[in-house]
């Protein structure tokens, strides 16, 4: 019969340290893998979304992050300072990475050498307390301090998110507790030392808190920035929606959504209808591709000619509508006589220059409660009026008679 090995206490202790040490070590890289399936998703939806180059570049910091994590828990490389200076390479990177994208994404960004700068100041102060004078608390101080700066001064370059969409202000406040946390967080759990030993600053308040801070953040962060994306391609899908693709301005269905969104129910605004006169014969005379590059050319006209405020669209056809929000009849009327100079005075590409190309107009002021199909009607009938009185007019009174000012 053999017998049963023997063990001592001390050997039952060390196996279950070891496993004590696994089970620590796969915990703390739980919010580094975390950041690794953001860093995924960031890289996903890049992929699918080209021109949304903060994604690539978020991706990038995520990844940066995963290898500063796996690099301090599992102390690669193994030399005490080779470690610190390697882990704030990355670390660093990460955060400088996370917040040009940031800037980048609302168009506040940075040029490369501020960045370049920043990562190479942050490394250099490491290493000097590495190697030139080994120093583990001002280490902390250096790369958590530093990191709260730079999220801070991102959030105060993106201040007017504050003001923006819902899911904008969102990222704003969770980038602001963010780069703020880093100064309370560190001072109240590190205090003016670190602690000594492998083993006490893993088991130290600053360790802890820092790892459930990385994870409430961090998570929170990636969440804002994954529905302000999505936010994004909705509205882009619903303005292409909305989009009449040969002239750049509103399809019928769009204007009439802008419409219906600029108007209260008593609000004042004016109507303007414009047909470009004796479209047909363009188009049976030089084609159809002269027909749509006129309507480009009328598109790019009233565009140019429009105030901010004013609302343009093609309607269909060769009929386009700009609406005037708060606007009365009188003003209506010299902002059509505007738009019609702009169009008979401009030269159009057609085989024969000789040809002219004018727009006869209808206008009416909107009356109180009354909605969009009752006020095109009536504007219609302007503009039918308008034409039938001899083209390149402007109609704007209910007896439908038109002027021609030009």
């Amino acid at each position: 019969m053999v017998n049963a090995p023997q063990y001592s206490g001390r050997h039952y202790l060390h196996i279950f340290l070891m496993e004590t040490t696994i089970i620590r070590k796969t915990l703390t890289l739980i919010p580094a893998g975390i950041v690794a399936v953001f860093g995924f998703a960031f890289l996903l939806f890049w992929l699918l979304e080209r021109r949304r180059r903060h994604l690539a570049i978020l991706s990038a910091a995520c990844l940066l992050f995963t290898l500063g994590a796996c690099s301090q828990i599992l102390h690669l490389p193994p030399g005490v300072n080779a470690n610190a200076v390697v882990s704030a390479v990355f670390y660093s990177g990460s955060v400088l990475l996370t917040a040009a994208a940031l800037l980048y994404r609302y168009e506040r960004p940075l040029p490369t050498v501020a960045y370049l700068s920043a990562l190479g100041l942050i490394v250099l102060a490491i290493f000097c307390f590495s190697y030139v004078h080994s120093d583990l608390t001002v280490r902390i101080y250096i790369q958590n301090v530093s990191y709260g700066v730079i999220f801070t001064y991102a959030v105060w370059r993106l201040r007017h998110l504050a003001r923006g969409r819902g899911v904008d202000r969102l990222l704003f406040w969770i980038l602001l507790l963010l780069g703020l946390h880093f100064f309370p967080r560190t001072l109240l759990t590190l205090g003016l030392a670190a602690p000594r030993g492998l083993a006490a600053f893993v088991n130290s308040a600053f360790w802890q808190t820092l790892q459930l801070c990385l994870a409430l953040f961090g998570t929170s962060l990636a969440l804002a920035i994954l529905a302000a994306t999505a936010v994004d391609i909705i509205e882009e899908l619903r303005h292409e929606r909305d989009l009449d693709v040969l002239t750049g301005l509103l399809n019928r269905r769009g204007f009439e959504n802008r419409f219906a969104g600029a108007t209260a129910q008593s609000a004042p605004g004016a109507l303007i209808l414009l047909d470009i006169d004796r479209f047909k014969r363009i188009n049976d005379t030089f084609g159809h591709s002269a027909g749509d590059a006129v309507l480009r050319e009328v598109g790019k006209v009233l565009r140019q000619a429009a105030r901010c405020s004013e609302c343009l669209g093609r309607l269909g056809g060769e009929e386009f509508a700009i609406f005037l929000p708060d606007a009365l009849l009188p003003d209506a009327h010299v902002r059509a006589e505007a738009f019609r100079l702009a169009i008979s005075s401009h030269s159009f590409p057609l085989p024969d220059q000789e040809m002219s190309v004018t727009a006869s107009f209808g206008i009416a002021e909107r009356l109180p409660h009354e909605d969009y199909h009752g006020l095109y009607s009536r504007v219609d009938r302007l503009l039918y009026a308008a034409k039938a009185g001899g083209r390149n007019r402007t109609a704007s009174n209910h007896e439908a008679t038109g002027q021609t000012l030009g």
